[in-house]
């Protein structure tokens, strides 16, 4: 299991950082947006829900690109590395690979580039160029409201009902995976079945990826962390994709 993925089971990390502003350097709020603008013109979109004429849109971003790869890119990085840098700096290094691995810039030009603002600061602070295209930035804006859903129609039967026992399987992520470390192979109580299925961006080796129900469970605090750790008479809730699940 990756740390990333298992912090629900790690004592003693650091102390947690109570910082209440959403973003705390102004290339934060640049960084979201680039994110928030290769959403909107990822090739994926003319076939989601609801659907985009994203092949009409004039943009040169001609990739697939969702919130599972920003997480992937997380996940693939060095544990010590995910743990020293900040949240956006992680963002950061995730899409700066993605553009590199596609072909849109390469790791010398990145390099170059960077090493030009590190040594002189003023061009970092530098106005944007002019430019922009009045179709990419009705479609950004129409993403921002409207969004991408991974609800979907179903015809079959979810395997579970509410009050059911169910075991978390102990799968083996590969390069990514939406199931918390410390929850394989726990016990829990299904308290709510969702309307509908649910699929995921892309494909996993562990199994989402298809429309499939999603169920809130419901697991006893200390079935999952030493009784010294949890509180009395508590509850801990997590939505989990029936793939994960099997019965108890």
């Amino acid at each position: 299991m990756k740390i990333q993925h298992n912090l629900g089971g790690i004592e003693g990390l650091a102390p947690i950082n109570y910082e209440k502003q959403v973003f705390v350097e102004p290339w934060e709020e640049r960084i979201f947006g680039i994110h928030t603008a290769m959403m909107a013109l990822s090739n994926h979109l003319n076939t989601s829900t609801p659907p985009y004429p994203i092949e009409q849109v004039p943009t040169a971003f001609k990739s697939f690109w969702t919130w599972g790869h920003l997480r992937m890119g997380a996940e693939a990085m060095n544990p010590f590395e995910y743990f020293r840098l900040r949240y956006y700096e992680k963002w950061l290094g995730g899409i700066s690979g993605f553009f590199v691995e596609e072909g849109y810039i390469t790791q010398e030009e990145l390099d170059t580039r960077t090493a030009e603002f590190l040594e002189d600061s003023a061009k970092a602070g530098a106005p944007l160029p002019s430019g922009g295209n009045p179709a990419i930035d009705t479609q950004v804006e129409r993403y921002l409201r409207e969004g991408d859903s991974p609800k979907r129609s179903y015809t079959g039967t979810p395997k579970f009902s509410v009050g059911d026992t169910v075991r978390v399987k102990n799968t083996f992520p590969v390069d990514h995976t939406r199931l918390p470390g410390q929850l394989r192979n726990t016990i829990a109580t299904v308290v709510q079945v969702y309307e509908g299925a649910f699929t995921y961006f892309f494909p996993t080796e562990d199994g989402i990826g298809t429309p499939m129900p999603v169920y809130s469970l419901a697991w006893k605090p200390e079935d999952i962390w030493a009784s010294a750790l949890v509180e009395p008479n508590s509850l801990y809730y997590n939505d989990i994709f029936e793939v994960y699940l099997e019965a108890a």
